[in-house]
């Protein structure tokens, strides 16, 4: 079975999917929620909020309208039984949608979120998007293709990992309670080898901050599709390099485990002895 593409034609109607339900959905509601329109799912800080639901639901219809044959995945809708996590290997072409990420953020009035949108074939990413509402730009790849910049205006830029070199020099990025608590004390323990840790409480900034070459290693231990296959293609199309910590290379598929991204195969290798104690 071979791999489905996407076309730059639709490529261009992806984005503007993304950009009109952020228009319509989302940013009307930032800083502008209810106590009644932010609800819990799994954990007290597992949200959702309206901008949620409404931007998955416009989104996903646009979808289905433009691309009748696809399998939508949206995150809300797996929460609520509507789709499956388990459709995503047998789809010849499925759409993973993320419609507001960094929804913790967002329903505090953070400006730190955004929205990811990812297409697979077969199990295997073929375009990202990492979608900023608030300054209406995108970071998007196809598979083969580099990472691309991108502004309403037309101007597009192609994007590089960092080239940092020393360890103590380096950037990285993690969530420490996305591990198990003995654990967390051991990774918190790592940071002053590092210049800045960081923790953005959003997959889509994190991925577009790695693109720009403003963070050098991300590690993650929590492996939903909709936070991290289109970031995680985008940054292997930017020169980056990423894998599970025992080496398994990272598929949508793939729903337990800690991933390791790192500008370079070299840095990686050195990180993941570094970081050892999580496999």
């Amino acid at each position: 079975m071979s791999a489905r593409a996407i076309t730059p034609d639709q490529q261009q109607h992806l984005i503007e999917i993304v950009r009109d339900a952020a228009k319509t959905e989302i940013l009307p509601r930032f800083r502008n929620l209810s106590d009644e329109a932010i609800r819990s799912k799994s954990a007290p800080d597992d949200l959702v909020t309206d901008a949620d639901q409404g931007a998955e639901r416009m989104m996903t219809a646009a979808i289905r309208e433009l691309m009748p044959e696809a399998t939508v995945i949206g995150e809300e809708a797996v929460a609520e039984g509507g789709a499956s996590l388990e459709a995503i290997s047998g789809a010849e072409l499925a759409l993973i949608i993320d419609p507001v990420d960094g929804t913790w953020n967002f329903a505090r009035g953070l400006n730190q979120f955004g929205v990811i949108l990812a297409a697979t074939s077969f199990g295997e990413t073929i375009f990202g998007l990492l979608y900023d509402p608030l300054t209406d730009d995108w970071i998007v790849a196809r598979r083969g293709e580099g990472a691309w910049f991108g502004r309403p205006d037309g101007t597009q830029r192609q994007l590089q990992v960092s080239d940092t070199h020393r360890f103590n020099e380096m950037v990285g990025s993690t969530s420490i309670r996305l591990f198990p608590k003995p654990q967390q004390y051991q990774l918190a323990a790592t940071f002053p080898d590092f210049q800045r840790m960081m923790a953005f409480g959003c997959a889509c900034h994190e991925y577009r901050t790695m693109a720009f070459g403003f963070v050098d290693f991300m590690l993650t231990g929590k492996l939903m599709p909709w936070d991290h296959a289109a970031g995680l293609m985008i940054h292997q199309e930017a020169g980056g390099y990423s894998a599970l910590l025992d080496g398994t290379p990272y598929q949508p598929t793939i729903h337990q485990g800690t991933v390791l991204a790192a500008s370079s195969r070299q840095h990686w290798e050195r990180l993941r002895d570094k970081f050892a104690f999580l496999i």
